[in-house]
């Protein structure tokens, strides 16, 4: 599974676990296995906010964009995220904010 991030700044949280082509996202289960190769779900029917496009299904693999809600101290790694590939069960790892201590170091590169 492929997983494309579409960064918004929000502050709600999303929580994604991954049991073979069964996404749960914040508690609700969406299950893809009926898919064929060469199938797509189209966003408009997916009822989940939280899809930001179509789902595919190419080569074996499902490829599917979540919204990537970024807090007020966003990393960089949340504003541009790179697609997370191979997805293995359980609950999916999504860049993190930035801690206290880097946004303090951060803050400090802006003041002179």
């Amino acid at each position: 599974m492929r997983i494309k991030l579409s960064p918004q700044r929000r502050d709600d949280t999303l929580d994604v676990v991954k049991t073979g082509d069964i996404l749960t996202v914040n508690g609700e289960a969406f299950d893809l296995t009926p898919m064929g190769e060469g199938d797509t779900l189209p966003r408009s029917a997916i009822g989940s906010l939280w899809f930001a496009g179509d789902v595919d299904k190419l080569d074996g693999e499902l490829t599917l964009t979540l919204l990537l809600p970024n807090p007020w101290n966003y990393s960089p790694e949340q504003a541009f995220p790179v697609d997370l590939v191979d997805v293995p069960d359980g609950p999916v790892a999504f860049p993190q904010p930035l801690t206290p201590e880097q946004m303090a170091a951060r803050d400090g590169e802006f003041t002179a």
